[in-house]
């Protein structure tokens, strides 16, 4: 029986009994570019940190382990992980993506895989019937489960059947839940996706992004794919993110319980028109999530009456922190419609239910009953102002 995944946040198994780093109970970093050699044709097994590191190798089997993938590839950011990912497909290929999508993911398949040939199909992945969009160039379908911001659930097992039935690669962004919540690659997907910025670091201090297979000539693509465009994980980065994975669990779990009371209590808010959260048992994904994810995760995404609202919220709150990004230990409200999806075509936004009084809450660990009190100061005061 392997072990649990917060015994798996802090422990790789094959290091036990290993003193090559003198005992050190925090990984080393190596900061280094390039490694000697003791003479030609004999290696230390590192050669140059573009593509070898210690410190990044062993972030990269800490991560493969908890997704329970052979293999995983640290990058510089979230976004470095998605482009990178994309460099498996030539001109003439077609991929299928989610209508709901993190804004910079939409961006760079607008602008640049377009460009580079790629044949883009946006569709609601999960309620559409998929397997009517594809065809005989399809090689990938690209998720979300949760969407961003909108929350929306999609079958990772069922989507996974449909992609290996044609001979498909399905990609998870599995950012939002984290592998503490969610294992795709255990539901059947090819790819996992993190954007480490976020709950893997945990502390919005450092970017980072991972690729994560089970797969192994896939996982040796990736490799070369890395040594050749160069945007792996720096030493220093690789460690803060070790360092953040050790509270992984312990973060995750207080910041969804603080989400639920915080969704319950949104539901209740007269100015609040609409909850999106899937812990929520009215959210359509509810059953989907109980069967596929361990959690409901921490992110909420919630409508207000008007724009005005919306932006007086953002003005008035001062312990939550109005910011982009997400995951970390403090709680932040982001504006999709000028910041996280800013360069997603109004009409996507509009038809994704994105509006100008859509609000995005990243729920951090502190006190939940300090985040409900500030949160109905702030609607009160705006209140009234009216």
């Amino acid at each position: 029986m392997g072990r649990s995944i917060d015994t798996k946040c802090l422990h790789l198994e094959e290091d036990e009994g290993l003193f090559e780093n003198y005992g050190a109970i925090s990984f080393p970093i190596y900061q280094t570019a390039t490694y000697a050699h003791p003479g030609a044709g004999r290696s230390t097994g590192y050669d140059y940190s573009r593509l070898q590191n210690p410190t990044k190798n062993h972030l990269e089997k800490v991560v493969a382990a908890l997704e329970n993938g052979t293999d995983a590839v640290a990058l510089s950011s979230g976004m470095a992980a998605i482009a990178l990912m994309m460099e498996l497909f030539k001109p003439g290929d077609h991929i299928i993506i989610d209508s709901d999508l993190y804004g910079g993911s939409i961006r760079l398949f607008d602008n640049i895989s377009v460009k580079n040939g790629i044949s883009i199909t946006r569709i609601d992945c999960y309620k559409d019937d998929i397997e009517s969009y594809i065809n005989e160039h399809t090689k990938a379908i690209y998720i979300e489960t949760p969407t961003n911001p909108m929350m929306n659930v999609t079958d990772i097992e069922k989507t996974a059947k449909i992609a290996k039935a044609h001979g498909a690669l399905l990609v998870v962004d599995n950012t939002f839940l984290t592998p503490y919540l969610q294992n795709p690659l255990d539901l059947g997907a090819d790819i996992v996706l993190h954007s480490g910025t976020k709950y893997l670091g945990g502390h919005n201090d450092t970017l980072a992004g991972f690729i994560v297979t089970k797969d192994e000539e896939l996982g040796e693509r990736f490799k070369f794919l890395l040594k050749t465009i160069g945007c792996g994980i720096a030493p220093f980065d690789a460690w803060l993110i070790l360092r953040g994975i050790k509270t992984l669990g312990i973060r995750m779990e207080r910041a969804e319980k603080n989400a639920k009371a915080l969704a319950e209590w949104m539901l209740e808010e007269e100015s609040i028109t609409k909850v999106i959260y899937p812990g929520i048992k009215e959210h359509p994904g509810y059953e989907i999530m109980k069967k596929q994810s361990r959690g409901f995760g921490a992110m909420i995404t919630f409508q207000v009456e008007s724009k005005e609202f919306a932006l007086s919220i953002l003005e008035k709150v001062r312990m939550i922190k109005y910011a982009e990004s997400l995951g970390g230990v403090e709680t932040l409200i982001t504006y999709p419609t000028t910041q996280t999806h800013a360069d997603v075509p109004k009409e996507i936004r509009e038809k994704n239910g994105i509006t100008e009084a859509t609000l995005r809450l990243s729920v951090g660990i502190e006190d939940v009953e300090d985040l409900i009190s500030e949160l109905s100061a702030v609607f009160e005061e705006i209140k009234n102002e009216k």
